[in-house]
Order: structure tokens, then C-alpha cells, then sequence
């Protein structure tokens, strides 16, 4: 479900045009449905209702502070993969009990400020980590709360790029080490295991790699009488960006409830694509249609690589529709940014209706892994996010300006 839908042929949000938003804003930007976004959050909080769950959205699927802000005012927590994201969850005004911070490469610093902060949970992702906290711990007087990542070596049928729960990859800990920790916790004076966590990858829509992922963990925990007070199971649903058979909140929760049912744990869940992905668009404006000599054609866009890099990258399809629909033959197009890369692309041979110069295309499914993955190679500023709320289109993070460009540089006095 999201809230961009076309009416009497218009690209609407929330019943707004978004040909008339982008007439009032300079493309590209990102827009989001505010009400796409809270009620993916309170679909997922309900489906789990029995647990009382503890959801952290994912932040570094979509970090802007009114779209953490808005599901905060939810109930939601948040979870974190750096010391930037703590300090943007306790800007957007998330409670520290409810923050969980990932990450295989937590810095000394940030994990000093994270204990200060009376965070939740880190999920620790190897021995010299924990011992890193433990340390740090010891140095402030102060009690970490730690779970442990557990790397249950199950495939996800996902990008390889965005699996994480095997043993070929960086993440996690595997079982038997994971045992060696339990057994041997009195050597971490500072630092109290509280819980277990397993994350296994991103846009999985099959319940089943999460089902044998969490059995694995809880047979861990089951076999060797570990105490622990929080599970942990990750994020990774997948949504619908072509023709994939999306798991929804209540057909994810009636293969996961049954696991967990009688066993007093208390429950995290840690979803960020699941909620945000399809709550947002980027809009942008055909520059060019140019066709090649072999009579390939081309649609020149203002938004390349630099504004979403997911194609490039994933090879990841999002759909592309034009703010007016009308009805004309399909052409066949490569959908290419300005970057000066051949791999700048936003789609490769798409059926689109013949398109002009000066129109605008919205690219769908683009709320998360969108902006955060932004930058500004060729000198180009990172776009505006726009938010729909209630009624009215509001801008929550401005476009960069030249001038936001080059802040922080300067030439050496010896070079002028």
C-alpha cells in the first residue's frame, strides 16, 4: 500500500498532484507520503501486537529527521550503524532506551558516546568489538548492554551486496563463537549480554530464509540454556519494486509469532525498507531525448547516479512513470542521468509512452536507500526531500546550493 496512485490520469500524493509540486519546486527532489510512512509502521506494530514489540526503524534506509521524528511520534525506536545516526536519532528525539546500534566497525569515540547516552542494546559483531566495550565501559564506570549478532550461515535470495547472514560475509558471529562468549561472559566485567540478533539481509521476500535464520538462533540458545532477555530478529522485508510477491506485516508475523510464542523474550524487530521504501518518489525533468546511430534512444534526465545510486549499484529496477498518463504507443528507452559515467543510468530498456523534453518522470519505490546513498560527485548538490502532510507539501531538507558544495575547503594561503 502507498499513497501514490494516478487519478482521472494524474500522478497524485496523498490526492495532490505531483505535476503541480513540480512545477513549484526545482527537480530533482524526493517526495514523501507522510501517511504511506506511519501507517506501514503501525501495519507492522499490529501484526506483532501479541509481543509488544520494540521496532527500531532501519535510519540508514532513510535518515531525514521528520521521517525518523514522524514514526518516533509513533513509538518506534530507532536503529543505528554509526555515531552520525546516534546523533541524528536523538535530534529527531528518539528516547535512548529505544535506540539499537549495528555496525562492524563501531569507533572507540562512538561507542563512549552511545554508553553515555544509556542506549538499549549494541549488537556486537565480533570478539575485539565487545571487548572495545567492555574496555570503553570499564573507563566510564558504567554497564554496556550488549546482544550478540549471531551469524546463522543461511542464504537470503537476494543482491549479494545486500546479504549479510553467511559465513563468506563481514557481519555477525558465528555459533560456535558466539557459545564461547556466553560461557565465558564473567570476562567482560562491564558488559551485561542481554540479548541475541541476527540479520540476514535486505529485499527478502521469502519468509523462509527468516524462519530457518531465527530457528537456528533460538536452537543456539535453546541447547546451550543461554539467558538472555531480547531476540532480536533484524530487518530485510522486501517490497514491491516490478512484479515480486511482497510478504506482507501479517503474513511475515504468522510465520515468525509461532517461534517466539512462550519463550518470555522480548522482541525487536529493525525494519527499514519495509516501512519507507515505497513512501517515497524522486521526481525529475527530461533534459533530452537523443537517439544513437544504432537507433537506440535515450531519455537525459536531471537526476543520475549521485541522486540514486540503487541502479547503478544493485542493478536494482524501480519503475518510472510519467506525472500525466496518456495513451501512446510504448517506446523503448534507457532512462540515463548527467554524470559523466557510463553506468549512470536509471533504468535500461523501459517501455515508456513517447516522451518530451520538459516533462517530468517520477521514479517509484525510492523512499529508502534513496537520498542517504545521495552525493555529490560531479559537483552536483544532493536534491530536495519534500514531505506530504496532511494536506500540504512541505520541504524537510532543503536542495543543496555551489555554495554547500566547496563549505569546509579552502585554497592554501601558499597557492593564492
Amino acid at each position: 500500500m502507498h499513497d501514490f496512485a494516478y487519478s482521472d490520469g494524474v500522478l497524485k500524493c496523498e490526492g495532490m498532484p505531483v505535476q503541480e509540486i513540480a512545477r513549484n519546486n526545482p527537480t530533482p527532489f524526493y517526495l514523501y507520503s507522510y501517511h504511506t510512512l506511519v501507517e506501514h509502521y503501525r501495519k507492522l506494530k499490529a501484526a506483532f501486537a501479541e509481543m509488544d514489540p520494540l521496532i527500531c526503524f532501519s535510519m540508514k534506509s532513510s535518515s531525514n529527521l521528520s521521517i525518523c521524528r514522524a514514526l518516533v511520534n509513533e513509538g518506534a525506536g530507532l536503529d543505528i550503524v554509526s555515531g552520525g545516526e546516534l546523533f541524528r536519532a536523538l535530534k529527531a528525539g528518539c528516547p535512548p532506551e529505544k535506540i539499537v546500534y549495528a555496525s562492524v566497525g563501531k569507533k572507540e569515540e562512538e561507542i563512549a558516546e552511545a554508553i553515555k547516552k544509556k542506549i538499549n542494546l549494541f549488537n556486537v559483531e565480533s570478539v575485539p568489538e565487545l571487548i572495545m566495550i567492555d574496555t570503553v565501559a570499564k573507563k566510564l564506570n558504567k554497564k554496556a548492554r550488549v546482544a550478540v549478532r549471531v551469524n546463522p550461515d543461511v542464504k537470503a535470495d537476494t543482491h549479494e551486496y545486500i546479504t549479510t547472514g553467511t559465513s563468506e560475509n563481514k557481519f555477525g558471529i558465528d555459533l560456535k563463537t558466539a557459545e564461547d562468549i556466553f560461557d565465558n561472559a564473567n570476562k567482560y566485567s562491564n558488559v551485561e549480554l542481554k540479548g541475541v540478533h541476527v540479520h540476514i539481509g535486505s529485499q527478502i521476500t521469502d519468509p523462509a530464509p527468516f524462519v530457518d535464520a531465527i530457528s537456528k538462533v533460538l536452537e543456539f540458545v535453546d541447547e546451550r540454556s543461554i539467558s538472555i532477555e531480547w531476540i532480536n530478529i533484524g530487518g530485510g522485508l522486501g517490497i514491491v519494486y516490478s512484479d515480486e510477491k511482497a510478504t506482507t506485516g501479517d503474513e511475515f508475523a504468522s510465520y515468525i509469532l509461532p517461534l517466539l510464542r512462550g519463550r518470555g523474550l522480548k522482541l525487536i524487530l529493525e525494519p527499514g525498507r519495509f516501512i519507507a521504501g515505497n513512501a517515497g518518489i524522486l521526481v525529475c525533468k527530461v533534459l533530452y531525448v537523443k537517439t544513437g546511430a544504432t537507433g537506440k534512444k535515450f531519455i537525459i534526465v536531471d537526476a543520475g547516479m549521485n541522486d540514486l545510486l540503487r541502479p547503478s549499484l544493485y542493478e536494482a529496477y524501480h519503475r518510472i512513470v510519467p506525472l500525466v498518463e496518456r495513451k501512446a504507443e510504448p517506446r523503448r528507452y534507457d532512462v540515463v542521468g548527467p554524470v559523466c559515467e557510463s553506468g549512470d543510468y536509471l533504468a535500461l530498456d523501459r517501455d515508456l509512452p513517447e516522451v518530451v523534453p520538459g516533462e517530468y518522470l517520477a521514479v517509484m519505490g525510492a523512499g529508502a536507500y534513496g537520498f542517504v546513498m545521495a552525493s555529490n560527485y560531479n559537483s552536483r548538490p544532493r536534491p530536495a526531500e519534500l514531505m506530504a502532510y496532511k494536506g500540504e507539501v512541505r520541504t524537510i531538507r532543503a536542495a543543496e546550493s555551489y555554495k554547500d558544495l566547496i563549505r569546509g575547503e579552502k585554497i592554501l594561503k601558499e597557492l593564492k
